[in-house]
């Protein structure tokens, strides 16, 4: 196992540029750090299918995380670089604002009778769970799994953003669900670790990031809002909130997967990602929602509208991945933007 961990890279190399935008950031980053001049940037589309908008989102991203190869570590604190991050962020914002309808406010409920309501009355999507429980092939079950390497390969660490921004109850529960998330100290329990023993069984590439090139605008979206939340003070709210919707709605999705996996002949290293998932989640939902969102709330009530707006986000973003998965394979497409992927890793 400690080979495996040894071998790991740690950081993946600039993909290719989709568009015009990202053409000029990789020239830029290719470069020692220098004051540029972006022009201003304005989207082709729907904000949350925009390939150059996303990747661009992403990469500047990506240097508050883990970086590029071959990228100067400074390039993190540029001003011009944070000039351009803070244009693309306002048009992502505002694509968000057209895409997640505003939930009511709370109106007096308790934070956690909110999210439990905002959750039951979201529209669950097109049974991507199911789907891949009963009937997906093991190509189709890698392509999700493809997707969801590009959080799962870094799980929690968004999230982890808010701790130094709370205090209180809040501030605890999200230490209790993170420590979790990081296997409690231990490597090899660490969520993201278990997730490269998934992709290791499935014969995909457990690399840092080795599918970026592969991957949709819609699945960086769902990466950039969590990134979004977590690099702003002024979102930890909806920071806070996104982490309890994905705490709420997790665990039986999970289970399904792992039936899925064992259906297809994943062994118990290969399921132990959602195995360990089924269990914590269900233990999660409760902090998150109770002690970290309802704690919140409680010391920052001008905030809880925030709070509500972060959980319909993501469970707005998941509705849209299933839908997009099973559109594609109803259509007999890859879901991925590079249909070779399944040759190239095998």
């Amino acid at each position: 196992m400690a080979q495996v961990f040894d071998e790991w890279k740690s950081t993946m190399k600039l993909p290719t540029p989709r568009g015009p935008l990202t053409t000029l950031l990789f020239e830029e980053l290719a470069n020692p750090p220098h004051r540029f001049d972006p022009p201003p940037f304005s989207p082709r589309g729907p904000v949350l299918y925009d390939e150059d908008l996303q990747l661009a989102l992403f990469t500047c991203y990506e240097l508050h995380y883990r970086g590029f190869e071959g990228v100067d570590d400074e390039w993190e604190w540029n001003p011009s670089l944070l000039a351009l991050r803070q244009d693309l962020e306002r048009v992502f914002e505002e694509g968000l604002r057209r895409a997640v309808p505003t939930p009511p406010p709370p109106a007096g409920k308790p934070m956690r009778r909110a999210l439990a309501d905002l959750v039951a009355a979201t529209d669950g999507g097109p049974g991507l769970a199911a789907f891949l429980a009963r009937k997906a092939d093991l190509d189709q079950f890698r392509e999700f799994v493809t997707h969801r390497s590009i959080y799962h390969l870094k799980e929690a660490d968004p999230h982890t953003w808010a701790i130094p921004r709370l205090h209180g109850a809040a501030k605890a529960a999200l230490v209790e669900i993170q420590t979790d998330e990081y296997g409690g100290g231990r490597l090899d329990r660490m969520h993201s670790e278990l997730f490269r023993a998934t992709m290791r069984a499935l014969d995909l590439d457990d690399s840092y990031g080795a599918y970026l090139e592969h991957v949709p605008a819609l699945t960086l979206a769902i990466g950039n809002t969590m990134s979004l939340f977590g690099l702003h003070r002024r979102r930890r709210g909806a920071l806070l909130g996104h982490l309890a919707a994905f705490e709420m709605t997790s665990s039986l999705p999970n289970l399904t997967y792992a039936r899925g996996l064992r259906r297809l002949g994943g062994d118990a290293a290969a399921c132990r990602f959602y195995d360990e998932h089924v269990q914590a989640d269900a233990a999660h939902e409760q902090i998150a929602a109770h002690d970290m969102c309802g704690g919140f709330a409680a010391t920052e009530p001008g905030l809880a509208p925030d709070v509500l707006y972060g959980a319909a986000c993501g469970l707005t973003l998941d509705r849209l991945f299933a839908e997009h998965l099973m559109d594609s394979w109803r259509h007999g497409t890859t879901s991925l933007r590079r249909a070779e992927l399944m040759a190239v890793v095998r």
